[in-house]
């Protein structure tokens, strides 16, 4: 253990002045079986430490095929080591200068010692949650509607949300939210995805019903439903579909619905593009537009980011090409999607790559750095940087 006059003595060798330092001076020193493998080191910014101090956890996730990233409650951030030049040491009880006193008259020695080192650490970058593989497993086995008297339930591949939070790289917030998205329901505990034929029946029943009882799509009333069509399926069900397509409000102390026309509109298009390659686009028009209801008007403007319209072929065409189908990482989706056509409209491309989008990053700047801009008739058109295997 090192002395005062011996740190003093060290001073004067190196050429340092004691009065331009501090007056407590810390003497290092390595504990018994001190290696780097004992320790790891991550790199949190100001909200996550106040979350960390405020008593809430962050999560590490990833199956062993996976990239492990972390999680707090509402964010995903993806895990990269950092290597650094200077070697980090572990000193339980080491004040740094705003904490040490500063009213002592004379320099004197602290004895510290090292616990750990470490020469990189955890560099954490928020990311985009990687939810592809929810939808995925809640497919294994869609609700299909309640079981008929002795038809046995399948009861395999049904996640909790304790399941999902396990299998899932996203935090608890973000799985809500995309559960929400996708029209999931919690199911005597399980969180299920409607089979999508089923979920139209529903949305069917609905909208006969506003259309029998003369009702404005902007004043749907809950209980009136629920009575109405509790014959024909589990209250539940039909409360759950017209939060799915609706927005629920309250006027004089009852519960109403206020139908979303753009969500109808979609979901019958989608019946329809469902069971075809392609359609022909005017010849399509007419039937979606025949099989919504009265008094709502159908627009391409609807199917955005779910089908896709072919301007270039004769007659016109549309395709159901839906953006929860395409890959996750950005560079895989560019390619997908120059499989499929090789010049691109910003405005036909944009739906398909604006989830990719960063905090502060635009279409722009990713269609910059994946794609290469051409004029084609007066018209700008964006295409592979790189060479695409057809």
């Amino acid at each position: 253990m090192r002395t005062l006059e011996e740190v003093q003595a060290t001073l004067q060798i190196a050429k340092l002045k004691e009065e331009d330092l501090q007056t407590t001076i810390h003497c290092l020193s390595f504990g018994e079986h001190v290696s780097s493998a004992d320790y790891c080191l991550m790199e949190l910014d100001d909200n996550l430490c106040k979350q960390i101090e405020g008593g809430q956890s962050l999560v590490i996730r990833g199956e062993k095929d996976e990239r492990a990233v972390l999680c707090s409650g509402d964010k995903t951030y993806d895990l990269k080591i950092a290597d650094t030049s200077n070697l980090l040491l572990f000193v339980p009880g080491c004040q740094t200068a705003d904490q040490l006193p500063n009213n002592l008259d004379s320099s004197h020695v602290v004895h510290a010692q090292i616990w750990g080192f470490c020469n990189s650490y955890w560099e954490l970058r928020k990311q985009r949650p990687k939810l592809k593989k929810l939808k995925k497993l809640l497919m294994e086995n869609p609700y299909e509607g309640p079981t008929i008297v002795g038809q046995e339930e399948i009861t395999e591949s049904r996640y909790t949300m304790f399941d999902l939070l396990e299998m899932i790289q996203a935090s608890e917030a973000e799985i809500k939210d995309n559960l929400k998205a996708i029209h999931a329901c919690e199911i005597d505990g399980y969180w299920r995805l409607l089979d999508f034929d089923y979920e139209v029946k529903l949305l069917g029943h609905v909208t006969q019903l506003v259309d029998s009882e003369s009702w404005s799509f902007n004043k749907v009333p809950l209980q009136n439903c629920l009575e109405e069509l509790a014959p024909l399926e589990p209250k539940e069900m039909i409360e759950h579909c017209l939060n799915c397509y609706g927005h629920r409000y309250f006027e004089n102390d009852k519960i109403l619905y206020s139908l979303y026309e753009d969500k109808v509109c979609r979901a019958l298009a989608l019946l329809l593009l469902q069971n075809a390659v392609k359609f022909n686009l005017k010849e399509f028009q007419d039937v979606w537009q025949q099989s919504v209801p009265d008094g709502m008007s159908t627009s391409l403007d609807q199917l955005k980011s779910v089908a896709l319209v072919d301007r270039t072929s004769r007659p016109e065409t549309i395709c159901l090409l839906r953006v929860e189908d395409l890959p996750e990482d950005t560079q895989e989706r560019f390619n997908h999607l120059f499989t499929l056509r090789e010049k691109w409209t910003e405005d036909d491309i944009t739906p398909y790559i604006q989830d990719l989008c960063g905090e502060k990053q635009s279409t722009g700047a990713l269609l910059t750095k994946y794609a290469r801009c051409s004029v084609q008739n007066g018209v700008k058109v964006f295409n592979s940087r790189r060479p695409v295997a057809t």
